[in-house]
């Protein structure tokens, strides 16, 4: 199980700079895309608060909000499946973080590298003009 709770030291306020910069959904939350640094595989997607935000800016380990346990879980805590926080980037419009990691192990709960692995879709595939 990939998902567990822990105590962090005490909490502290997302910078109000960064904070400022952020468009949340309608439950506080924005989109956490989890790249690996090296390869630029994309390696999940995930959601985070403020909150989870601070903790991985400041920790240096990636912490997400759990939408189903309505809990903090800090990807690795239990499988030992840890992602190492390289570098956080924020989208231009403000409603999505990358976060580029150094995973240990699988990204993905089904023992998969990536959370995109096993479900191909069949989709066309198209051409550049003049190529």
């Amino acid at each position: 199980m990939l998902v567990t709770e822990w105590n962090s030291t005490q909490p502290t306020d997302l910078d109000p700079a960064i904070a400022a910069m952020l468009k949340r959904d309608d439950r506080g939350l924005l989109a956490a895309v989890i790249q690996q640094h090296d390869t630029g595989e994309v390696l999940m997607v995930g959601w985070m608060d403020d909150e989870a935000l601070r903790r991985t800016l400041t920790e240096g380990r990636v912490t997400f909000w759990s939408r189903s346990r309505q809990a903090y879980w800090r990807k690795g805590d239990t499988s030992g499946h840890v992602q190492w926080v390289k570098g956080v980037r924020l989208d231009c419009d403000g409603d999505t973080v990358l976060v580029q990691v150094d995973q240990v192990g699988a990204a993905c709960h089904t023992g998969d590298r990536t959370c995109f692995d096993a479900r191909v879709l069949p989709a066309a595939v198209g051409e550049s003009p003049g190529q």
